[in-house]
């Protein structure tokens, strides 16, 4: 079926403004309508340089575009073809990525993500029921529909968008980006709507800490992590996050897509549909830090896009879309619309990438790191185990605590005489927990951990007792090696006295 086009010339009915973005084919200026004063942005294809081929994705993205009538969904509103150029006319989005707009806002918490998710799924839902697959959900294609605070959130970018029969399973190709790929698509078999779904799901974890689900420089390992649907939910970051909001990602990234949840039974979810009620309301600031840096990494990736894109480039950022030909199983590796400028530097992109990817895991590993080296130290003291606790104290140490009654300590002597004397004698049982641990690493060698101690043990009278305190301990690597060099406590004493 040929898409309707409608026969008034452009320049009739619209005024061209200013450039928007530009691409290898076509460009983007924001319009307004003159019978009405509405403003739009057009995008102005180069219809002579396209192929047949790109000549057939342009018309079904058309179609489905006109299709599409959501307030989740970037809207085409017409489509003009004269002159060699064609004419597409879209919703003007103004707010930018839905992404970069968390990381700016002063609180944001799990109820927060519940709503983008609902909004998505809403989007999804709409498509699903029209028998449209999208294929190429990512964060680049969720934009907000202006600047103001509560915009809703729009899903761009159907250049990749297919269309299917129902709940029908059929391979169409291997398209889409590959974090966001769903296995069935990475194992090539058959696949339908639960690809949408399955990117959904990834979409949701790096909503609630930031960072995704599934990770690798490289893709070949990266795609075996996907089929496989190995993923967890690693601590601290995932222990403040509720069950609900887990189980609705599990459900999402449920390897076999029959099993996997739909759009429509992902919108009853508790988490969705009760959030008021069932989403923490805590505000989740290691979660901005971690998307920040998601961002920034996503940002340096070169573009890559196959055929022809009729989204909208508000945000003038490459993205990567790895898309294989469905007849031939090739991969065609096309620049998308601002992907020219970047092919000039694209092997210095890819190194910034490398780096900056590096420097995003490894800031988490670093992280985990101290946490750990920090429980051995504690665990030392409570064993009074003052031979382990000399291996991860530089000799130097200093310390303000309680114990010292205000004054700096400096040495082991100090620590020694209750080693001695109270801890190594000490025979009834002490836990200790490390609440909302705070790192910050001071560059390569050197990290700083603020965190509350809760002690818990039994007194002389065998009754369960628990003290609490503050306290605040500085790393330095030396030879591979992490040394705690200085810790002030305040509060009561970390030691259990009586």
């Amino acid at each position: 079926m040929a898409t309707i086009v409608t026969s008034t010339r452009f320049t009739d009915e619209y005024q061209l403004y200013e450039e928007l973005g530009k691409g290898a084919f076509s460009v983007v200026r924001r319009c307004v309508k003159k019978s009405t004063g509405q403003e739009y942005a057009a995008k102005i294809i180069n219809t002579k340089k396209l192929s047949a081929r790109d000549h057939q994705k342009l018309e079904r993205e058309a179609r489905i575009c006109r299709l599409l009538k959501h307030p989740n969904i970037v809207r085409l509103h017409d489509s003009i073809a004269e002159e060699g150029f064609h004419y597409l006319v879209f919703d003007l989005v103004t707010g930018g990525e839905l992404f970069e707009d968390i990381v700016a806002r002063e609180y944001y918490s799990e109820a927060d993500a519940s709503q983008c998710i609902n909004q998505i799924l809403e989007s999804v839902n709409h498509i699903h029921q029209h028998d449209i697959v999208h294929r190429d959900l990512k964060p680049e294609n969720l934009l907000l529909a202006s600047k103001l605070k509560g915009a809703a959130v729009k899903l761009a970018d159907f250049g990749l968008a297919i269309e299917v029969q129902g709940d029908q399973q059929a391979w169409f190709g291997f398209a889409g980006t590959p974090g966001y790929l769903s296995p069935e698509v990475l194992r090539k078999d058959p696949y339908g709507k639960p690809v949408d779904i399955w990117a959904c799901g990834v979409i949701l974890y790096i909503l609630l800490v930031g960072y995704p689900p599934f990770w690798d420089e490289d893709q070949h390992k990266l795609y075996q992590q996907i089929k496989a649907g190995a993923y967890d939910f690693p601590s601290p970051e995932w222990d403040t996050v509720t069950p609900e909001a887990k189980n609705l990602i599990n459900q999402m990234l449920t390897i076999n897509p029959a099993k996997r949840i739909t759009a429509e039974q992902a919108l009853k979810h508790p988490w969705v549909c009760q959030r008021s009620t069932v989403a923490s309301m805590m505000h989740r600031q290691e979660t901005v830090e971690c998307l920040r840096k998601f961002n920034a990494r996503r940002k340096l990736k070169p573009g890559v896009r196959s055929g022809v894109s009729l989204s909208l480039p508000f945000t003038k950022e490459p993205q990567t879309t790895v898309v294989h030909n469905p007849a031939d199983g090739i991969k065609h590796n096309n620049i998308n619309c601002f992907g020219e400028k970047h092919q000039l530097n694209k092997f210095y992109i890819w190194v910034l990438q490398v780096i900056l990817t590096f420097s995003y895991f490894r800031f988490l590993a670093r992280k985990q790191e101290i946490i750990k080296i920090t429980e051995q130290l504690i665990e030392a003291i409570n064993n009074g185990d003052f031979e382990a606790y000399t291996r991860i104290c530089d000799p130097g140490l200093t310390s303000f605590e309680p114990e010292a009654l205000g004054n700096l300590v400096e040495g082991m002597d100090f620590h020694k005489f209750y080693f001695e004397n109270l801890l190594s004698k000490n025979s009834k049982p002490v836990h200790t927990t490390i609440l909302n641990p705070h790192v910050h690493l001071i560059g390569e060698d050197a990290a700083c951990i603020a965190y509350i101690r809760l002690t818990q043990y039994i007194d002389s009278q065998g009754r369960p007792r628990s003290s609490q305190s503050e306290e605040t301990r500085v790393w330095h690597r030396r030879d591979s090696k992490w040394l705690n060099v200085h810790f002030h406590c305040s509060g009561a004493p970390a030691a259990p006295l009586q």
